[in-house]
């Protein structure tokens, strides 16, 4: 079966006989610590790298026939055909009927994307040199508020990728702040951020970013408006007016720029987003304001830079060899085909602390759909359920389970090789960094050998009392080494997750652009909101109803 979309014509790797082929070979019983015994090379075999990322996969239950026919079903539905849309700007977005351009965000100024009529790549370096001026004009000190104070905080209001993006990478890339002046993130609608975080701001300092595509999210316009309120409260104890207020203390970033103009934001401090960025692949965008304004714009530019280097490299190296089509094929070969259906991400580096939130949403908001492009039901598994945590922390917290538990588990370990060489006072940091290392490499061992990680090989017989000590193993991982965090590395990690999705999407057939399964929730919030404003809600099913009652007896 063909998947028609568009000028494009594709082919559907569920109908293809490399398909069948792995799920015969899923079929067999794979034993990780046999793989190893049997092959001295292994680690050499299955390991590869992309500028400052390497990639070591040898401890994925695979061998040299489940690859080949990977990379075989890979070319069985065009993958590099679609890899090829994608970044010229061909309608990949079906059910949105437009394309998916987060690439051409991070193309360099001298280059040309033509969609239509229009050059793409003039229209986002001109959103750029709106973001350098704003971003400059706060961080020099020129941007005054409504007293005349020069601005120490910045607040960036919003939800999703609005959110978890900038926040991801300020927090990652702290270490590049050259200012005085922090910047803080809002996003959850019941205000307990924002509350918290206004007791110890001040309202003559302080600069709000509103962060939203549609500008119509509940979320975000519910805190822009307590936050406009708050300002307010003290600008009329100090004779300014609500005009000066929302000209001196607010910015937009939005593809709607009526909505903006109608809060009440300035044309000037309006930066623009397009319909074609998807609100998880838009850190690069102007929704990258908040990191521009912490490590100045030769940072963001670095950040983007990096991210371009893992677009060329997606594009061009061959898929035995391309990091982004391996990561992709291996997620497939275990979700798919081994059924492990959990996966979780591990970064032994605490600026990476929000990259697991920021990859929860950017694979299961895409990949979480059980139709196909062409609206066929799904008869195979697709995106695993996905978590992470710092390393350090989650070995105290949930690797009991990835060690003894019953449910099989994919992980990714990633960690930093270089970091603290620039301390003057660092014998102890490094050895922090070192024993960081070293547990990361351990527990990855212990993950895939179990007891025999540590006693020998046949360590895995414990004696009948020792039981409870036992360390089953096989589990199956891929660690990422990357030479050290920079704001070019990160972008090229980053881009690296956004290109591995792509392709388990395109195995799958299924569009990882458009997140339909979030609406109707937000649909079903509205008539609930409007129950709780009535005296009579027996509108609903019988549990929300009650829920409803009860409620009200408080209100």
């Amino acid at each position: 079966m063909n998947n028609i979309k568009g000028d494009s014509v594709y082919n559907n790797a569920r109908h293809s006989k490399y398909w069948q082929q792995l799920q015969t070979l899923a079929a067999q019983s794979w034993s990780l610590a046999t793989l190893f015994a049997q092959d001295d090379e292994r680690a050499t075999r299955f390991s590869t790298q992309a500028g400052s990322l390497y990639m070591d996969y040898s401890k994925q239950c695979i061998d040299e026939t489940v690859l080949s026919n990977l990379l075989s079903l890979a070319d069985s539905c065009d993958l590099s055909a679609r890899i090829k849309a994608l970044l010229q700007g061909a309608m990949v977005n079906t059910s949105e009927e437009r394309a998916a351009l987060h690439t051409a965000l991070r193309l360099p100024e001298t280059a040309t994307l033509q969609v239509g009529e229009q050059n793409v790549v003039a229209d986002v370096h001109h959103s750029l040199a709106q973001v350098a001026r704003l971003s400059e004009r706060v961080r020099s000190g020129t941007w005054r508020g409504f007293s005349g104070k020069a601005i120490t905080d910045v607040v960036n209001i919003g939800v999703g990728g609005s959110d978890l993006g900038p926040l991801m990478a300020t927090t990652a890339l702290d270490e590049w702040a050259d200012t005085d002046i922090e910047v803080h993130f809002v996003s959850n609608m019941d205000g307990t951020q924002l509350d918290n975080l206004l007791k110890h701001l001040n309202p003559e300092t302080t600069l709000f970013i509103i962060s939203s595509k549609s500008f119509g999210t509940i979320d975000t316009l519910s805190n822009a408006k307590t936050a406009l309120s708050w300002l307010l409260a003290t600008a009329k104890l100090r004779a300014g007016t609500e005009d000066s207020v929302l000209r001196r203390h607010f910015i937009g970033i939005s593809a709607n720029g009526d909505k903006m103009s109608a809060w009440g934001i300035h044309p000037e401090h309006q930066l623009q987003l397009w319909e074609w960025v998807g609100g998880r692949f838009s850190l690069w965008s102007a929704i990258g304001l908040a990191i521009a304004i912490r490590i100045g714009m030769a940072g963001f530019k670095a950040l983007l830079a990096g991210a371009h280097s893992m677009d060329e490299h997606f594009a061009q190296a061959d898929f035995a060899e391309n990091l982004p089509v391996l990561l992709g094929l291996l997620a497939v070969w275990n979700s798919t085909f081994l059924q492990v259906n959990a996966h979780t991400v591990l970064p032994y580096d605490g600026r990476l602390s929000y990259l697991p939130s920021y990859l929860t949403q950017l694979e299961m908001e895409s990949n979480g759909k059980s139709v196909t492009q062409h609206g066929d039901h799904i008869d195979y598994d697709t995106c695993p359920i996905l978590w992470g945590e710092i390393g350090s922390n989650a070995q105290h917290a949930f690797y009991q389970l990835l060690h003894q538990g019953t449910q099989q588990v994919s992980c990714d370990f990633i960690a930093c090789v270089r970091r603290y060489s620039d301390k003057v006072h660092n014998a102890s940091l490094q050895q922090q960094h070192e024993l960081s290392l070293a547990n990361c490499l351990a527990q990855s061992r212990v993950l895939a050998f179990g007891n025999a990680a540590v006693a020998g090989a046949d360590a895995q017989t414990v004696s009948e009392a020792d039981k409870y000590k036992y360390y089953r193993g096989n589990q199956p991982s891929t660690t990422l080494l990357i030479d050290e965090l920079t704001p070019h590395s990160l972008g090229a990690l980053v881009a690296l997750y956004e290109h591995k999705v792509y392709v388990m999407a395109s195995i799958w057939d299924i569009n990882p652009f458009d997140q339909w399964g979030v609406e109707m929730g937000k649909q079903m919030a509205e008539s609930v909101h409007h129950a709780m404003q009535q005296e009579d809600s027996g509108q609903f099913d019988t549990s929300t109803d009650q829920l409803l009652q009860h409620i009200k007896r408080f209100s």
